[in-house]
């Protein structure tokens, strides 16, 4: 009889860490208000650590500026006119996003304005962008 016990005691000290390590996970796993969203998901060594934000591009914070006169209530040809003056001013750091920031403020103004009234505004500031920005919500 004590070799019979003897081989269950081993087998259970073989197995019994192991179904308590699984059912452990398990339990910590599935409770109910754990949450288990990837953005919730984190590493013990990566809490706590922030990353510096980059600051904004140049021709982001540009957009971002000349979009909020046009919301204000500036009339989009002097919007269009800032545009010009900036890229003039850098032309090494805006002329590649000139049209980007042209459809967007097109964009912009047709949300104002309504497509027909935003298109009357068109002019030639980084070709037709601005045209093209209207074009492309009416």
């Amino acid at each position: 009889m004590t070799h019979t016990a003897r081989r269950i005691g081993r087998s259970l000290a073989l197995v019994l860490p192991v179904v308590l390590v699984l059912s452990g996970t398990l339990a910590v796993t599935m409770v109910p208000w754990a949450d288990n969203s990837p953005s919730q998901v984190l590493t013990a060594s990566a809490e706590g650590v922030s990353v510096p934000a980059k600051p904004p591009a140049a021709q982001d914070v540009l957009r971002d500026k000349l979009v909020g006169e046009l919301q204000r209530g500036e009339a989009p040809g002097d919007v269009l006119t800032h545009l010009q003056r900036e890229v003039d001013r850098r032309p090494s750091s805006l002329a590649d996003h000139c049209a980007g920031i042209a459809r967007a403020l097109g964009r912009a103004a047709v949300d104002m304005y309504g497509p027909t009234k935003a298109q009357s505004f068109a002019r030639p500031v980084c070709d037709t962008a601005y045209a093209s920005g209207v074009a492309s919500m009416g």
